[in-house]
């Protein structure tokens, strides 16, 4: 069974960096594709940014240029580190892995979508102005 545990969040100021971590149980780490989505209140869930086990890598538009995803498989642990941050990034941030592998769905730029099904608790950023 694969769990999640992120840990990181906390507050900060307007145009302040924070790093999120997401600490992976799971045997096969390093052969998941692993991502990280966000969560406002009364909003949906947004997906944030992605990296397969191949270390290829999406963001959505709304971070890209401020926020880095990495992975390291010696430790089992996925990060998202937050630069720039905004009012608008306040939301509880969501580890997910993709435990069954699938080549369903693919984007406009012909990269594989990750199917995730596994989600951690949630860690929550709150970014004042």
């Amino acid at each position: 069974e694969v769990q999640l545990k992120e840990s990181g969040g906390g507050s900060v100021e307007n145009e302040g960096s924070l790093r999120i971590s997401c600490v992976v149980s799971a045997f096969n780490f390093q052969n998941l594709c692993m991502g990280w989505y966000r969560q406002s209140p009364g909003k949906e869930r947004e997906w944030v940014a992605d990296i397969e086990s191949d270390y290829s890598i999406r963001y959505a538009d709304s971070v890209k240029g401020r926020f880095t995803i990495s992975r390291d498989n010696a430790k089992d642990t996925l990060y998202l580190q937050m630069n720039s941050l905004k009012p608008e990034d306040t939301a509880m941030y969501y580890c997910a892995a993709e435990t069954i592998y699938s080549n369903a769905d693919y984007d406009q730029f012909g990269q594989r979508v990750c199917n995730f099904g596994v989600w951690g608790q949630g860690t929550q950023v709150t970014v004042s102005s």
